[in-house]
C-alpha cells in the first residue's frame, strides 16, 4: 500500500490531467495550471509534508496570483515557502502566460496576503514546520487560476456548466486526499471551501468534522482587522485547537 504521500502525489497527478481537458469561455482570457508548469515545487511540498495521519486539514478555495501560481503550493506567499517550509525549484511557464499577471516564481516581488497570514498564523503558534504538519496539512479545492484580463476570477463565478466538470474533478481529488490522510477536521478557509468540502465528503467518512475560519484575503475588511486573533479564536471556539 503506498504511503500518503506518494498517494497524493498520484491524486495530484490525476487532478492535474483533468482539469488540462477542461475549456472555459470568455470572459476568462487565461487559465494557469501550477500543478503542471510548478510541479517540482508542489510535489516537494506533497513528499515533505504530507506524510502520515494529518488531525486537521484546511482546504483552500483555489491559488492566489501572487500565490500557488507562482510557487505551486496552497496559500504559497514566496517569503513564506522559501524561508518557513524551506521549499525551492524550479518553475516553468504556463502555455499562455497574461502579460498583466506574468509567472515569476520565486522572483515575484508581490506579497500574496492570504498566504502571509496564514502561514504566518501556523510559524507564530507552532513555531516549525514539523510542529505544524506533524496533525495539519494545508490543501486547495481547485488548482486551477482563471484570469479575465488583469482581474482574478474565483471558480464560484464561472459559469455552472463550466464549474460542473470541474467540481467532479476537485471533488475527487479532496475525497482521495482525505481517504489518504484521515483527519478528524475539514477546515474551510472561507465559506466556498467549506461548502465544497462538506458537499464532496458528505458520508465519506464516518465521524469527519467541518468547520470553517474566515478567509484572509485583504478585499475582506473583518480579515484586516486582526485575521489571525480571529482565526485562532474560531479554532478554539469550534475546538479544533486548545486556547493558548
Amino acid at each position: 500500500m503506498p504511503d500518503t504521500a506518494t498517494e497524493l502525489i498520484q491524486a495530484a497527478r490525476a487532478l492535474r490531467n483533468a482539469v488540462d481537458t477542461l475549456h472555459f469561455a470568455p470572459p476568462i482570457t487565461h487559465v494557469y495550471n501550477p500543478l503542471d508548469y510548478a510541479w517540482d515545487v508542489h510535489q516537494q511540498y506533497l513528499q515533505r509534508y504530507a506524510q502520515g495521519r494529518k488531525r486537521v486539514v484546511f482546504v483552500g478555495m483555489n491559488p492566489g496570483p501572487f500565490g500557488m501560481a507562482q510557487t505551486g503550493v496552497p496559500f504559497g506567499e514566496v517569503a513564506a515557502v522559501r524561508d518557513w517550509l524551506g521549499l525551492h525549484g524550479h518553475i516553468g511557464q504556463p502555455g499562455t502566460t497574461n502579460p498583466q499577471r506574468p509567472v515569476q516564481g520565486f522572483a515575484c516581488t508581490r506579497s500574496e496576503v492570504s498566504g502571509q497570514r496564514l502561514w504566518g498564523l501556523f510559524a507564530a503558534r507552532f513555531g516549525t514546520p514539523a510542529a505544524f504538519f506533524a496533525e495539519h496539512f494545508v490543501a486547495n479545492y481547485c488548482p486551477l487560476v482563471f484570469l479575465e484580463g488583469g482581474r482574478n476570477i474565483t471558480p464560484d463565478k464561472l459559469p455552472a456548466a463550466e464549474q460542473r466538470p470541474l467540481l467532479a474533478a476537485c471533488d475527487t481529488h479532496l475525497q482521495t486526499l482525505v481517504r489518504a490522510l484521515r483527519p478528524d477536521w475539514v477546515i474551510g478557509v472561507g465559506v466556498w471551501a467549506e461548502k465544497r468540502a462538506r458537499s464532496a465528503l458528505q458520508g465519506q467518512a464516518d465521524g469527519l468534522r467541518f468547520g470553517r475560519v474566515l478567509h484572509p484575503s485583504p478585499a475582506s475588511p473583518l480579515a484586516n482587522r486582526g485575521w489571525a486573533d480571529a482565526a485562532t479564536q474560531a479554532l478554539v471556539a469550534q475546538g479544533v485547537w486548545q486556547a493558548g
